[in-house]
This record gives structure tokens, sequence and C-alpha cells, in this order.
């Protein structure tokens, strides 16, 4: 079964840096776009970043442009999430899969239907 495990997740201050990592269990990400998601408590998950398959192109949620970074290394199989300057709206769990474009946002791509447990990040003020 394939699942995507999300790790790097802590308790960090404001103004504070963490990187998350995402190793895909059973199945290769590499010829997909990779994507994060947050989860606030009680919150609806949200889009965070993206960055196509070959690691070129990325996109971010406004909240988080300039501050956060999404790199891959395709052959390790991992993604990365360099969070950066972060704030207490910032808190969450969050949450890696490979995604599709769905209008004007992304989501989680159907050959993947299975969520990991996320990471959670805590920003204390």
């Amino acid at each position: 079964q394939v699942q995507p495990v999300e790790s790097g997740g802590g308790l960090v201050q404001t103004g504070g840096s963490l990187r998350l990592s995402c190793v895909a269990s059973g199945r290769t990400f590499s010829s997909y776009a990779m994507g994060w998601f947050r989860q606030a408590p009680g919150k609806a998950r949200e889009f965070v970043a993206a960055l196509s398959w070959r690691g070129g192109i990325t996109y971010y949620t406004d909240s988080v442009k300039g501050r956060f970074t999404i790199s891959r290394d395709n052959a390790k199989n991992t993604v990365y999430l360099q969070m950066n300057s972060l704030k207490p709206e910032d808190t969450a769990v969050y949450y890696c899969n490979a995604v599709v474009r769905c209008g004007s946002s992304w989501c989680g791509h159907h050959e993947f239907p299975n969520w990991g447990q996320g990471t959670r990040v805590t920003v204390s003020s």
C-alpha cells in the first residue's frame, strides 16, 4: 500500500525554521508532481506548495511565498519543505502527496489516495 511518510515537524518559536521531509513508501514519486498541504485545528486541509516532477517549477500559496521552499531528491524518493520565518499561523499538521492541478490550485493525485499521518508543526508566539 503506497503511503507517504512525513517527518521533521516539531515545536519552534516565531521566526524559527524547520525542514520537513516526505518519503514514499511502496512506490516511487519521481515521475509525479509533488505537493505539501497542511491542516490547522478546526480547519480544512489546504494547499501549501507544489513542485514539478523534474523540480524546475514551483508553486506556493500566497501566505508562504518567500518563506517556504519546496524541493525534491528523486534519487532518494524524497520531497522537502524548508520553512523559514515561521509564524503562529503556520501551526498545522503537514502532509505531502503526489499532486495534480485542480482548478487554480492543486489536489492529491488519484493514483495516491492514501495520505500519510502527517507531521505536526507548532509555532509558539
